[in-house]
């Protein structure tokens, strides 16, 4: 029986993806390496640390670990520069509709994401409150697809990994529910996220009878 639902941010709660893209995009023309959105897509669910690494793997390039840092808090600034806009209008379709449901019904409902910006976010979009607990990349050591994360986020909202569920769009991150014996919900691509235990394209296709039957 679920009794506590686990919510991704990026691509499940609020599109950043394309913020993202075109901050990696400015790291790699400042590097000289060529990156595509298809390349972006092996970004997708990881860390900043990891996605910096998979991006000078394309790159076929090898830089010292100075620079590495310089680049991770470039790119992070980068990224907050371009996000600094961000409202409620950067809100998924459906999103906010599910979380006043959960939050009505009494489930627990907490965030778990590789972000070390998931707090900045949220606030931003207007919907820190709808959460028992937020674990971002601050408060891990193992990135997804490690289950780290996800425990975690059982913990503190005092749930088992069984009684859990998790939204994710990455399959590093449905390898990560998986692997954390939770129930794994993907919202997206059904070839990408095919070791999915469910996959909708978005929350418009998730009905609250499918929710309560969990």
């Amino acid at each position: 029986m679920i009794s506590c639902f686990i919510f991704d941010l990026d691509g499940v709660i609020v599109n950043t993806s394309t913020h993202h893209f075109h901050a990696w995009q400015q790291i790699a023309n400042s590097l000289g390496i060529e990156f595509s959105e298809n390349d972006n897509q092996k970004l997708k669910g990881i860390s900043r640390e990891d996605s910096l690494k998979t991006l000078l793997k394309i790159g076929n390039q090898i830089i010292s670990d100075s620079e590495f840092k310089k680049l991770l808090e470039l790119k992070n600034n980068i990224y907050l520069d371009l996000i600094s806009g961000l409202d409620k209008n950067a809100i998924l379709p459906s999103v906010t509709e599910k979380l006043n449901f959960l939050k009505s019904s009494g489930y627990k409902i907490a965030l778990a994401s590789s972000s070390k910006n998931a707090k900045t976010v949220l606030n931003q979009i207007g919907l820190n409150d709808y959460f028992d607990a937020v674990i971002d990349g601050n408060r891990v050591s193992k990135p997804k697809p490690n289950p780290e994360i996800f425990l975690t986020a059982a913990k503190l909202t005092n749930s088992t990994a069984q009684n859990c569920a998790v939204f994710e769009d990455s399959f590093a991150g449905i390898c990560g529910v998986k692997d954390a014996n939770m129930l794994a919900i993907g919202i997206g691509n059904k070839e990408i996220l095919y070791n999915s235990d469910y996959v909708f394209e978005n929350f418009g296709q998730i009905s609250n009878q499918f929710l309560e039957s969990l």
